[in-house]
């Protein structure tokens, strides 16, 4: 993808279910993910659209557990970088230690936990610094300037750029998204934009400015359709949308 962002795939693990998650986490690194966003499910992901809360419900339904979820990031840490999404109460729940631990003998490179941003971290930084895992702070345009210098002198590896103010799925106007992401740089973090890219265009306008899109939304929404339609494949019909928003390549699905 030279002169283009790389991208951060995001999925839900064990939605439907498990081994079709694992069949889409595969066809997300086949399509050209650069990296790969497997959220834990929680009964109430505050910042997650429609889409995504019931992906969620949905893998709840089907057995989700962290004993899973972790040996289905295992599986699939071998093929792409990976990233844990979660909330605070379920790493909460496993003990932050612990669950630090666990990703990082599945072999994960980080961890997203949106509401465990520090100051009030719960030691999940220092956690993760003794794991040799990166933990990326959630930065949104709501924060003041301060609170965006603070995460900065961080000097974090990552940091995770929430490009609107509401919940993921909804469209992101590029030119709000490109202002917030320049009070991000001046650091060597490398910047994770999210929040509603959907289209080619979009991957093209804001690719030079960040290290790597993420999106999720779109793909929750294209293994939604697939599953309606008994003529679809999952793992098909992602791959071609991962492949065509890399590099346009196919004929989007």
């Amino acid at each position: 993808m030279t002169g283009a962002a790389k991208i951060m795939a995001h999925m839900v693990a064990f939605y439907p279910d498990r081994d079709t998650s694992l069949q889409a986490g595969l066809a997300l690194i086949e399509g050209g993910a650069a990296y790969l966003e497997i959220q834990f499910p929680f009964t109430d992901p505050t910042a997650d659209g429609p889409l995504i809360q019931n992906a969620c419900q949905t893998a709840l339904a089907g057995g989700f557990t962290v004993d899973g979820g972790f040996s289905l990031a295992e599986e699939l840490a071998g093929k792409a970088p990976v990233f844990i999404m979660t909330y605070g109460n379920l790493a909460f729940t496993c003990g932050i230690d612990r669950f630090t631990a666990r990703a990082r003998d599945a072999g994960v490179r980080g961890l997203i936990i949106p509401d465990l941003c520090p100051p009030q971290d719960e030691g999940l930084f220092e956690a993760g610094h003794r794991c040799g895992i990166a933990v990326v702070p959630v930065a949104a345009p709501a924060m003041s300037a301060e609170r965006i210098r603070y995460l900065k002198d961080l000097k974090p590896e990552f940091i995770y750029a929430a490009l609107r103010k509401g919940v993921t799925g909804k469209e992101t106007d590029t030119a709000e998204a490109l202002g917030f992401i320049e009070k991000l740089k001046g650091t060597d973090s490398k910047i994770l934009a999210e929040f509603g890219i959907k289209t080619r265009e979009q991957v093209t306008a804001l690719g030079g400015s960040v290290h790597a899109l993420v999106v999720g939304s779109l793909f929750v929404e294209t293994i939604a359709r697939a599953l309606r339609n008994p003529e679809s494949s999952v793992s098909l019909d992602l791959r071609k949308k991962m492949t065509y928003l890399c590099r346009g390549s196919e004929k989007e699905v």
